[in-house]
């Protein structure tokens, strides 16, 4: 997972070198006024995000396998923990006969 996100941050990064090279060399436009930073990290993300997508597939497939397992092996220790608890409460109330007043 984390090498995945390390994979994508440097896409961008990337991204953002190429933006800014072509912002500053005249060859894409400049943000309005103030805002030339704004538009080249915006710029740089909206380039990133589909080449991450086309190019990080694989890694992105490895990923979603990793967190699907993690989740599977705690809704296994969760249901473990659930199954000990009914356990111990069956236990307790046939060993405590019903009190009714």
């Amino acid at each position: 997972m984390l090498r995945y996100t390390l994979m994508r941050l440097g896409i961008f990064v990337g991204c953002l070198v190429v933006v800014w090279g072509l912002v500053y060399s005249g060859i894409a436009p400049r943000g309005l006024g103030d805002s030339n930073y704004m538009w080249v990290v915006l710029l740089a993300l909206v380039i990133s995000a589909p080449i991450s997508f086309v190019v990080l597939r694989g890694a992105r497939d490895r990923a979603s396998a990793e967190v699907v397992a993690r989740v599977d092996r705690a809704r296994a220790n969760l249901e473990s923990n659930r199954s000990q608890e009914d356990a111990v409460l069956d236990e307790t109330a046939q060993a405590t006969p019903n009190q009714t007043s």
